[in-house]
């Protein structure tokens, strides 16, 4: 067995490869980039080298071998699936911690992978290779042939949209995977997407460990998987089984790996997708439900030594659900998003695969995924509730993330019932509640937190609003995502105060300033502060928040939600960056990223909605439009130049 390990991976499957290295007694060693030097990983290892970038061959093998490691562990993504490194190892004596690279190029190829397991016997989608632009089978999907995780893959419905669909698709290929050949396959309609988890090791034994339901998800990257499916009877678990270790046993494969299949939903064939030569982010619902380490069994395979068990011991209990935690905006398209993590609560009484610390400062360079939150029970309603739960109690206070999205579409009536399909997640968005107003318990509490907070010595200037006569109202200016809100406080938070909340406007249902007036309302508050939290009792109600600040800007959690409110100032633009209308030309950055192409030049004339910028982060690409016709004034950015959000693109101005 090995005694040290190098991670040539970083987040939160870093620091899960770390925690099964520990219990084995192996040590463990990191690498990183500058970008991460005070990262979860680089703290938890044993020990822990720079390395200029995570896709550097020749450095991360350099720093396996002056740490004295004697295997790699590659996680996901990054150089998983390179089979280049996976000889690399082999010919500087390290043990690759994966398949042999043979196998590794045989499913890394889409084409031909399809062809392999068909000769294999395992049923295939109908598709293409060549003369691409000449497919007139629609719908159709695009795939990148290297590669996976969705990224790259693009859905055409005319022959009109091809041309656009092949450029954006071998684009992100190419900036994904460094191989821009692409391949086609006819697309099957709303199907579940359904794959099965196989183990192999170097003596000939080959097992399954039952399925994974993936087909929630949007734009074909996963957001909630489970397992088993709610869908598969163990008549077809037997079947996907038996041809999933097939196509496994047709590139002498050996370690852990997934076959995907797409599914359909009514008459129950299945067709091969692709294999992932690597291990799963939702590896943790098999081992829930399987009560095996992967990450362990990984590595004895890669020791040597055979697997532990055969088919018939392999057995499922209970059930187990995954949520994926992203820094985006599903409020604003499912952007991605950035910042500091100010404060951070994580569910204790679930399982947890997680990088996030308080400081850690989330950017575009990497996937927008920051955890994933894990529930297992006895059946699958007990094991929704339960992650529905741990949810609840989260909170990353300073980036946006995802974590109401889940705990909505957790809800939503086919999910709890197990109808699922590809384009369910898409077809409920629309009605999902994904910008909603600003509470009033929230707007009460950051108002009664900034009035606590101390501003003079002047008892003049003391906050309980004390005066000759009647108290006097403080008027607070609460900037938020939908607005500006102004809320009075009057007395000391501490001891009883009164909170003047402003009417819902009929119209848009906020309180924000500009609104339709109506009364105020009154209510008696109190609001104390302690320990990172916020406890506010409102009308009666009380309620308890994480809190954390950042200069004029408060941050609240509560039931996993999280509110970003700014003290807005007398004298501030009434539309701060970012919220400026789409009539006054300027045109910003809906994310951080990376200016991938501009395509226009100052002083072209545009027509509204013409595409103007391609902005990418974490590997998405975003186009931006002219909000109006015009010509274009200014052009401040220019390909390969970094811009945080809001960062000003172009300045479209009308023709007079």
């Amino acid at each position: 067995m090995f005694s040290t390990v190098l991670i040539a991976n970083r987040g939160e499957i870093a620091v899960r490869i770390i925690r099964t290295l520990r219990s084995m007694g192996i040590a463990s060693v990191a690498v990183y980039v500058e970008a991460d030097a005070g990262a979860l990983h680089v703290r938890l290892a044993d020990h822990a080298l720079r390395v200029p970038r995570y896709l550097d061959m020749e450095a991360v093998i350099a720093a396996a071998q002056s740490s004295g490691a004697q295997a790699v562990h590659p996680g996901y993504g990054f150089l998983a699936e390179n089979a280049e490194f996976a000889r690399r190892c082999a010919a500087e004596g390290l043990a690759f911690i994966g398949p042999p690279a043979e196998a590794i190029e045989a499913m890394g190829d889409k084409i031909r992978a399809k062809r392999t397991v068909a000769a294999a016997g395992v049923p295939v989608v109908p598709g293409g290779i060549s003369d691409l632009a000449s497919w007139n089978d629609f719908p159709a999907l695009i795939k990148p042939s290297a590669g996976g995780g969705g990224k790259g893959m693009v859905l055409v419905r005319s022959a009109a949209e091809l041309p656009e669909a092949l450029a954006s698709a071998r684009r992100t290929a190419e900036a994904a995977f460094g191989d821009g050949t692409l391949l086609i396959e006819r697309y099957i309609e709303n199907p579940r997407h359904i794959e099965i988890q196989v183990l192999a090791d170097a003596h000939g034994n080959v097992v399954h460990l039952g399925e994974r339901e993936c087909s929630l998800q949007r734009r074909h990257q996963k957001i909630i998987e489970e397992a088993p499916s709610p869908f598969v009877t163990a008549e077809r678990r037997q079947a996907m089984g038996a041809a999933a270790v097939e196509a496994a046993r047709s590139v002498g494969y050996t370690g852990a790996g997934t076959v995907e299949f797409i599914v359909d939903g009514r008459s129950g064939d299945y067709h091969f997708m692709e294999m992932n030569t690597r291990l799963q982010v939702e590896h943790p619902v098999t081992e829930l439900v399987t009560g095996l380490d992967l990450v362990e069994l990984q590595v004895r395979v890669a020791a040597g030594e055979p697997l532990p068990f055969g088919q018939d011991s392999v057995r499922l209990r209970g059930h187990a659900v995954e949520a994926r935690v992203y820094a985006e905006d599903p409020a604003r398209g499912f952007l991605p998003t950035g910042g500091r993590v100010l404060a951070l609560r994580e569910p204790s009484d679930v399982r947890v695969d997680s990088s996030l610390t308080e400081g850690l400062v989330v950017g575009s360079d990497f996937d927008p995924m920051l955890s994933k939150v894990i529930a297992w029970a006895e059946d699958r309603s007990s094991a929704l509730r339960s992650l529905d739960r741990a949810l609840g109690s989260a909170a990353v206070l300073g980036v946006t993330t995802n974590i109401p999205f889940l705990r909505a579409l957790l809800a939503e009536p086919d999910v709890v019932a197990g109808a699922l399909d590809t384009g369910l997640v898409e077809r409920v968005l629309p009605s999902l509640p994904l910008a909603a107003p600003v509470p009033d318990e929230v707007l009460a509490a950051a108002a009664l937190a900034f009035h606590t907070t101390p501003r003079a010595k002047d008892p003049w200037e003391i906050a309980d609003g004390w005066r000759v006569g009647e108290p006097a109202w403080t008027t607070w200016r609460l900037e938020s995502r939908d607005g500006i809100h102004e809320v009075g406080v009057r007395g000391l938070p501490a001891s009883g105060a009164e909170v003047r909340l402003p009417a819902a406007s009929p119209s848009d249902g906020s309180g924000a300033v500009g609104a339709q007036a109506a009364p105020a309302r009154i209510v008696g508050a109190r609001a104390v502060a302690e320990g990172g939290e916020l406890a506010v009792t409102l009308g009666g109600r009380a309620f308890r928040f994480t809190a954390a600040r950042e200069g004029e800007t408060l941050w609240l959690g509560r039931e996993g939600q999280a509110w970003a409110l700014t003290r807005h100032r007398i004298g501030d633009p009434g539309d701060r960056a970012g919220a400026a209308g789409a009539g006054d030309g300027v045109v910003r950055s809906p994310m951080p990223g990376t200016v991938l192409l501009v395509k226009v030049s100052q002083g072209d004339q545009v027509s509204e909605g013409q595409p103007l910028v391609i902005v990418e982060a974490m590997k998405m690409e975003h186009t931006v439009t002219a909000p109006m016709a015009g010509v274009i004034s200014e052009l401040p950015v220019k390909a390969g130049q970094s811009v945080d959000m809001d960062a000003v693109l172009a300045v479209v101005d009308t023709e007079e």
